[in-house]
């Protein structure tokens, strides 16, 4: 049970929010949203931001996914793992890159499983959840491993944004839909 109740997933008004989230989500209302309705108006800062996040970057999808599932895994936010494990693997996440995400700081390491760009990756992600600063050599791998400085801010953001996300999630106690 969630540690700050649910808006009702029957909720109507306000109807224009209400719609464009369910237009986002294929026609449900997640248990997240339903937590940020608790507030209009961050729940529409929220869809348009995290819609943009999620949809509008140009950050390629399995480059998103294993970052935001990596943020998932370090802050334990279950609830964001389970819901973008499938994705992951729709972006080609295979059952054992998706093993080694268990393990954030290896998996950065794991040239077996993963290429150079996505071992960038999970270490920018790795270190900008866990300790906030990322050192130089981090922040320089991720430069020579993505196209452009474009594809560096969004993927920056995609980090800090999921880290946004989880937070909401670990300290609301939400649970997955049943």
């Amino acid at each position: 049970m969630s540690n700050i109740p649910l808006v009702s997933p029957d909720l109507t008004e306000p109807k224009e929010l209400i719609d464009a989230i369910r237009l986002r989500r294929g026609g449900a209302l997640s248990n997240l949203d339903r937590l940020l309705l608790n507030s209009p108006e961050l729940a529409s800062g929220w869809n348009t931001f995290l819609g943009a996040v999620r949809q509008r970057l140009t950050v390629p999808a399995k480059l998103r996914e294993l970052a935001i599932c990596a943020v998932a895994v370090l802050n334990k936010a279950d609830y964001e793992h389970v819901h973008h494990l499938p994705v992951l693997r729709a972006a080609g996440g295979t059952d054992d890159e998706i093993e080694a995400l268990n393990e954030v700081q290896a998996a950065a390491k794991n040239s077996t499983l993963f290429n150079a760009q996505e071992r960038a990756v999970l270490q920018l992600t790795y270190e900008m959840t866990v300790t906030v600063a990322v050192s130089a050599g981090t922040l320089q791998a991720a430069k020579d491993a993505l196209p452009g400085d474009q594809m560096l801010v969004e993927l920056t953001a995609v980090i800090a944004a999921y880290n946004m996300v989880s937070r909401m999630i670990v300290v609301s106690g939400l649970q997955v839909e049943q």
